[in-house]
């Protein structure tokens, strides 16, 4: 071989190594390049991860706020709990869709994007339930202020209607005390009855075989109508007499409570106008001597009263 033939040859491996050379340091060039992309890359990477768990953990105490905020509300208010109630399966789907969003392990920012804008829709229908608790607390207000006028009006009629009553009460009584009948011309007469049917007075006892008791009664109250008479008789030991034969028997009074009476004789009143009265005692044993002792009662008054003595 020649020294001409030699030199190209050398020129060439020159050249081959020279490219080689270049090949090498373009590619750990491109090797230091793309691990410096690569640490980019997963710097980035990173950061985005950790925006990401930001953005959760800040998402899931606004979560855990509005559930809270939820609760307490639903707490305080009975309304509310009723109205939450009728919407429990639309909360507890949001509830559950917010928290399975917040939990997902490979969660991106179109779950975040989805759960935020879920938690902005709680917050809403809370601050629903806010108005809502703030007109009821308004009509229940209304309602209470309704209630108390109601009350107020009801304690004013219930005063009139009882100082009404009394006074009507206090009239009527007032009447019926004034429709009380006077007895006048009093008389008590001891009479004697022959076989002939004629009576004659007697003043002993031991001839008597009954008693006339005659007067009149008189008011200008009251109403026409049929009015009872009481008749006491008191004999001399001041001693009621009563015989059940005579319809005896006890009559309530105002001042003395219930007495004994010993005959009850009906009345044709007639207001403003005097009637007469006339009834008959006919003791079943011989009387005794002594004051006899006649009282007459009407409507729980004694109205008149008179004596007899008999030796």
């Amino acid at each position: 071989m020649n020294e001409s033939t030699a030199a190209p040859k050398k020129d060439n491996q020159k050249l081959f190594y020279i490219l080689l050379t270049f090949a090498l340091l373009g590619s750990w060039g491109y090797i230091f390049y793309d691990q410096a992309q690569s640490k980019k890359i997963q710097a980035d990477l990173q950061t985005k991860i950790a925006q990401i768990d930001s953005a959760k953990t800040a998402l899931q105490k606004e979560y855990d706020a509005a559930i809270i905020r939820l609760d307490e509300l639903t707490m305080m208010n009975s309304s509310l709990d009723s109205l939450v109630k009728t919407k429990n399966t639309e909360l507890d789907n949001m509830k559950s869709r917010i928290q399975k969003l917040l939990n997902k392990q490979n969660r991106s920012e179109a779950d975040l994007a989805e759960a935020k804008q879920l938690i902005e829709q709680l917050n809403g229908q809370i601050t629903g339930y806010v108005a809502e608790i703030e007109r009821l607390k308004g009509e229940n207000q209304q309602l209470q202020n309704d209630k108390q006028e109601l009350i107020t009006q009801k304690t004013a009629l219930q005063q009139e209607y009882d100082q009404t009553k009394k006074e009507k009460a206090e009239t009527e009584d007032k009447l019926d005390k004034a429709s009380t009948l006077f007895a006048s011309n009093i008389a008590i007469a001891a009479l004697d009855v022959r076989k002939s049917g004629k009576e004659v007075e007697k003043t002993k006892a031991k001839k008597v075989d009954k008693l006339k008791l005659t007067f009149d009664v008189y008011s200008r109250a009251g109403t026409e109508s049929v009015k009872d008479l009481f008749i006491v008789i008191k004999d001399p030991s001041d001693k009621t007499v009563l015989l059940e034969s005579m319809g005896s028997n006890t009559f309530p009074t105002r001042d003395e409570g219930e007495k004994e009476f010993s005959k009850k004789v009906a009345v044709n009143f007639k207001p403003d106008k005097f009637s007469p009265v006339m009834l008959e005692w006919k003791p079943t044993t011989r009387l005794t001597g002594g004051t006899y002792k006649v009282l007459i009662y009407n409507n729980g008054f004694k109205i008149g009263d008179d004596t007899i003595v008999l030796k």
